[in-house]
This record gives C-alpha cells, structure tokens and sequence, in this order.
C-alpha cells in the first residue's frame, strides 16, 4: 500500500492542478515519496486536535507546491474533501494557490514567498528549544517535538535562507530537520545557470548536519528516507538538511523538464502519466485501501496525544507552579497592563526608544513568555529585557536555551521571519528589534505577519531625519507610508513615554502585527497623554471653544504643534492638537468619535510628520497643509535637519496661516 499511497499523493496533485488550469505539479510528483515516509512513519500529529500543542511541525517552504500539502491532508485525515481538491485555486476554497495559515486546517504557516517557510521552520525550532529548556523536568518531556521542512533550490537561493540557517546552526537547533528537494531545476531552466554552489558544504560550514538521499535512480526508495530521517533524529547538537536528489515532474512526459515546474500537465500528458504509475482509478478517487493505511499514522498520533496528556496531569501535580506557567503561555493569557500604573510614570524628557526600554522592562516581568531581541543593535534600540528584582532573563543559547533574549545577528530578513516561526508555534509572545531604515529588509516577512494575523511586535527606532550625522542612508523618509499601506498592521509613532505604554499595551492586546517607531533623539513628556493613545487618534490639548485650527502630528513632531498653539493662541487664533500615534487606530473608532476629534467644520489643519506626507492628505482636507519630508535626509547634527526640512515651529505657524487664509 506505500506505493498506491505515494502514487495516489501524486495523481491528487496533478489532477487538482489540472482542473484549476494552475500550478506546479513538479514537486508534488518529485517530492511524494518524501513526503509520504515523513507523514506515514515519522510525523507526529492527530488529525483529530490538529492544534495539539506537542505535535510536530510540518512546513512546505516550496509553497508552490502547495496541492502536495493538500493532497497530504486529505488523505491524512485533516478535513479537507474532494471537492475542496477540486476547487484547488478558486475563489473562496480552502485550497489556495499557496499554503495559507488560519485558512486551511493543517497548515502551520503561510508560505508561497520562497525563503520564507524555512525561516518560519528555525522560529518554530526556537520556540521549541526554548519552552523544552523552561518547563521539561526529569520524567516529564512536556515539550518535546520536530520541526521538518520541505525547501526548494528557489528556498536556498533566497538571502534569507542562508541567514536563517546560520542561526539555526550556530544556536545548534538539533531538533530541526529540513529535506532539500534538489531537482536542479526553476522557472527559467536548469539552477545551473545561476546556482552552481556546493549546498552540502555550505551548511556543513553553517554547523548542520548534511545527509544526501538519491532518489534518481530509486525514486520511491523509502527505506532510504527512513533511514535518513533516523540518522536526523539522534543528531541533537546540530540541524539537518536531508539532500533529496530528484526528478521534477517524476513519472510524466515532462520529467527533468522547466516545463512541469510552473503549469499544468495536460490532459494527454497528465493521461500519460497515470498509465506510467497504473493509476486506474476515476478523477479525485483514491483505493479505499489508501485512507485506511493512511489512518494508521492519525491513529498512532491520537494515541500518542493521550500519553502526552496523562503525563501532563502528572506534571500537574509535581510541578504546579511550572504548569500554571506554562499553561498561560500555550493559552496566550495577558496580563491587565491598562491597570499597571507603573507603566505610565515618567517626569523627564526622554526618547521614545528609552521610555519603551523602561516599559518593556516592567512588562517582561510580568509576562513570561515575552521573547524577543535585535539584528545586533540591542544596545541602541534598547530592546534586551535586563534582569531584575530576582527574574534572570540571560540569552537564548546553545545550553541555555531558557535564556529569552535572542542575539539574531546582523540577520533583519531571517529575524523577522523567525519571530513569525516563533509566534506560530505558540506558547511565546515574540518580539524583534532594529532601526526603522532597515524595515525595508524585515518588509517581506512584516507583510507575512499582519496577512496571517499573528502579533508579532517590531520595536523599530531612530525614526526619522532625527538620526542625524548617519545621514541620509539611515534616514527613514518612506518607511512610515510603506508599513502604514499593509492591510492589518499597526504603526505606532508615539509622542511621550505613556503614549509608548499604551503602544505596547495595544501591541500585546491585539492579534495584529505592531511597529513601534520611536526616536533617538528626547521627548517632553505631556499631561494630556496616556490610554487615549490606544484609540489611535486624540485631542491632547484643546483650546477653550471651537477651534479655528487643527494641529495633527505623530510622535516627535507634536512637540512642534504644541509650541505651535501657545504662539497662535497669543495673535487669538483657537488651536487643537491632535495627537496621531495610530492611524489603523484611530480609523477603527466610531465616526462619531473621530468627528469629536477631528471635526469636519473645521476646515484650516496643519498636519506635521518628518516623513513622507501621503498618510496625511485625507486628514489634511482640502485647505490643510502638510508639513513632510519629500526628499532624502542629509548628514548633519539633528537639530539642524529639522530646521534645513522646516520642522520648526515658525513654519508650522506660516502654515497654518495660510491654511486658515484659503
């Protein structure tokens, strides 16, 4: 039956890539019996509690293959039905083109963006190590699974590959294991054209361990695999990387070829390929052999589940402390923190990177499964949890995996995909860390986090032109509309120190991804301030009656319209400061609630922001006037860039008279 199953794997996928007209058959035909060995003999799950917390973790990175995900799920048990394979890539089916995580049951993490996955997978793998190093005790492995992979040659020709599993080999990730399936070939023809390396030896040199299975001349050879995946197994100080040698399009007239990567067989091609395997059976019908074979390895997996959770009541009662813990990290229980007042006192200015040290400091202490850290700029983002009042924190490493500070390394890409991995897997609340320039290298995997809706929390400073003698490089200009125009992600720019606290309270309350964009540079601290932030959008200070005048801003620049309205109020113009720390905020209130902050009568507004002005025109109106950055920065003492780029008080004074004078 491991034969007719593997083969039944393949048809499947063909066929639904057929009928939808779209897809990419190759892996699927190449890749199944790797995937059957994995599923059948080795993966532990229960299709039954597909969320159970001990089961081991399976990601197609090559997510273009996504119908041999689907094809795995139906006939393991996961829920999916024929007529969801048959509706592979149509509108509203619980089979998209790639692999979609909360879409489809099964499906651990979205992947399609090819790099990606793989560094889901070493996430995955942290997280793992890390909860095992907290909780396991003597008798007691409460956490205690794989993470496996499937990556294509497109997976490890992307930058975040190598940067994913350079950490993953120098944190000696042992319990990661990741099959390559080397078919040498892409969309353009043969990787010899641009992907020559020596791929053993370059993760040999990354510290994994490096197995190589050929399946050329055998291809359903699963004794083979097996016997790959046991040697993976014992190895517990390194990674693996299983190296599968196979053919694309296996078994069709198009094997070996370009042609089956990315399109459909054909209906005589794809007829031709069921008579090559004896496949007889009617369209989307699988032997009933099949399902009951396939059934073994559900069956196994429940079985293994209620051991688990007989030994988990145990633990319960000889470690009750520890599963309390534990327990409130896999069921993501949140502490009050609107009730913390502690989190809002600050007297001084302060830059907003200072104040969120301080409040990420006071809530680490009371949110244990707070893990996170920076591509190698804790020291000026301020993003490290130091130890105090008797928690140690230390450093996620190599015997101390415990440890819930990460040294990601000069790594932006794989460290925002990792904390997606480490998000997903659950039992941690993570968090990343880097100037807000260098967002631009995380966008990819930000994106990844606001469409699978996980809230992951990106502590991103040294804002704006504010950064100074680094110049225009390290000048965020473009950064604020680029994150603000991703569906699901909350940007916040903070003003003060408890405008800081309510972002992070929002960030940890929320199921969205959060940036939090703060300054180098010091802040005055206002009386106004505090949990309104959470609304995104606020009067922070108001004039007595009706204002002749808004004065909206975010972050460093609302000191400019506070200064602003002391001036105009002595010529006798009425003006009202808004504070606009979130905009993805503030556009989920009420609309009578954003009237009452932004009244539509008024129609004279100066909106103040040191980067680009697109966020701002709809709340500028028709009479506003922007006061933004349409240029580079330059390399110059902050100070002086903030008057060269008119972030001064007189010229928000000299626009809003000309606003009002429209």
């Amino acid at each position: 039956m491991k034969q007719t199953t593997i083969n039944a794997l393949r048809i499947l996928s063909a066929e639904a890539i057929q009928k939808a007209n779209s897809g990419h058959p190759g892996l699927p035909l190449g890749s199944a019996p790797i995937a059957y060995t994995l599923w059948q003999n080795f993966l532990k799950f229960n299709n039954r509690d597909p969320k159970w917390e001990d089961r081991d973790r399976f990601i197609l990175s090559a997510g273009h293959g996504s119908m041999l995900n689907y094809a795995l799920l139906y006939l393991y048990g996961f829920g999916l039905t024929k007529d969801d394979l048959k509706n592979f890539r149509q509108l509203g089916s619980k089979t998209p083109g790639h692999p979609e995580y909360g879409h489809t049951v099964g499906i651990e993490t979205t992947t399609g963006p090819l790099g990606q996955g793989i560094a889901n997978a070493v996430g995955m793998a942290v997280a793992e190590a890390h909860l095992a190093a907290r909780y396991n005790r003597p008798g007691f492995a409460v956490v205690d699974h794989y993470t496996y992979a499937l990556v294509g040659d497109g997976c490890l020709e992307e930058g975040i590959s190598y940067e994913a599993c350079s950490f993953a080999g120098t944190h000696e990730l042992g319990k990661l294991i990741v099959f390559y399936d080397d078919n040498d070939i892409t969309i353009e023809g043969s990787t010899d054209i641009t992907f020559k390396e020596d791929v053993a030896a370059r993760f040999k040199a990354q510290n994994w361990q490096v197995i190589t299975v050929d399946l050329v001349k055998n291809p359903d050879n699963t004794l083979m695999l097996a016997g790959a995946i046991r040697k993976a197994q014992k190895e517990k100080r390194k990674p693996s990387l299983i190296i599968c040698k196979t053919k694309i399009g296996y078994g069709t007239p198009l094997e070996g070829s370009q042609k089956c990567h990315g399109s459909p067989l054909g209906e005589e091609n794809l007829q031709k390929t069921k008579e090559h395997f004896g496949w007889t059976c009617a369209p989307f019908e699988v032997p009933e052999e099949v399902i009951k074979h396939t059934a073994a390895a559900g069956k196994r997996g429940a079985k293994r589940e209620r051991e688990w959770k007989v030994m988990l009541a145990e633990y319960a009662k000889a470690y009750p402390a520890l599963y309390a813990e534990y327990r409130a990290a896999m069921d993501s229980e949140m502490p009050d923190f609107t009730r913390m007042e502690e989190l809002f006192a600050f007297e001084k200015p302060m830059a907003t990177r200072k104040t969120s040290a301080q409040v990420l400091q006071k809530i680490a202490a009371k949110l244990p499964s707070l893990m996170g850290g920076s591509a190698d700029l804790a020291p000026s983002n301020l993003s490290d949890m130091k130890d105090a009042d008797g928690i140690t924190y230390g450093d996620f490493a190599p015997g101390h995996y415990e440890g819930r500070n990460i040294h990601f390394g000069i790594r932006e890409h794989a460290m925002a995909a990792i904390a997606n991995g480490m998000q997903l897997h659950g039992g941690v609340r993570a968090y990343c860390a880097t100037f807000f320039i260098f967002s631009d290298y995380c966008k990819h995997a930000m994106r990844l986090s606001a469409l699978m809706n996980i809230p992951v929390i990106y502590i991103l400073t040294h804002d704006s032109i504010g950064v100074g003698e680094d110049g225009p490089t390290h000048e965020p200009v473009e950064q604020l509309i680029a994150l603000r125009s991703i569906p699901n992600m909350k940007v916040f720019r903070p003003a003060d120190g408890k405008e800081t606290a309510a972002a992070w309270i929002s960030a940890l309350s929320g199921t969205s991804p959060t940036a939090l964009v703060l300054t180098r540079q010091d802040l005055p601290q206002y009386k106004g301030s505090g949990l309104a932030a959470l609304k995104g959008g606020y009067v922070l200070e108001d004039c007595s009656g009706k204002p002749d005048l808004l004065l909206i801003a975010s972050g460093s620049e609302v000191e400019l319209c506070m200064k602003a309205k002391e001036r105009l109020e002595t010529e006798g113009i009425a003006a009202r400061v808004v504070s606009m720390p979130c905009m993805e905020e503030f556009e989920k209130q009420s609309p009578a609630y954003q009237e009452s902050v932004l009244p539509a009568e008024v129609k004279a507004r100066v909106c103040v922001e040191a980067g680009s002005p697109y966020s701002w025109y709809k709340y500028a109106g028709d009479k506003g006037e922007i006061v933004g950055m349409t240029t580079f920065g330059a390399s110059a003492p902050a100070k002086l860039l903030f008057e060269k780029f008119g972030f001064t008080v007189d010229n928000v004074i000299e626009k809003a008279k000309l606003s009002l004078n429209k």
